[in-house]
């Protein structure tokens, strides 16, 4: 039987999905204005890096 709080989690994945989805393209729109020939790949590659960077030290936190 699962855990509650897996259950619980489960109930909100695509929530937390579509979040971290619009966090992403937040950060793509701040690197766009700042870059216009960016490279859209490589962007991606350094935000993803940074939020796990940023969800490791929270994580680090408790």
């Amino acid at each position: 039987m699962k855990e509650m709080e897996q259950i619980e989690l489960e109930a909100y994945r695509s929530e937390m999905t579509a979040d971290m989805n619009d966090l992403v393209e937040k950060y793509r729109r701040i690197f766009g204005w700042d870059i216009p020939e960016i490279d859209q790949r490589a962007a991606d590659k350094l935000i993803f890096a940074a939020m796990h960077k940023a969800l490791d030290d929270m994580s680090a936190l408790k």
